[in-house]
């Protein structure tokens, strides 16, 4: 098997504080985890649930998602 390298932008963040802080949302200097989940449930985020946590990575985060169909 290949060795495969996971750079920083691969590894998994875990909830909407991370979510928020990689999303730039904040809200008072502190990261808004409100925003963050209403953007997860909501799809506008590439994001999913990993039990009762939502979880993505920051390259999914950043890359931008398609519109949904009308």
């Amino acid at each position: 098997m290949a060795d495969v390298e996971i750079d920083d932008l691969d590894k998994f963040v875990y909830g909407a504080e991370a979510i928020a802080s990689i999303l730039n949302l904040h809200k008072d200097g502190k990261p808004d985890t409100r925003r963050a989940y209403y953007a997860c449930e909501k799809g506008y985020v590439d994001a999913d649930k990993f039990g009762r946590i939502w979880r993505s990575t920051p390259r999914r985060l950043l890359q931008a998602r398609p519109k949904a169909a009308a």
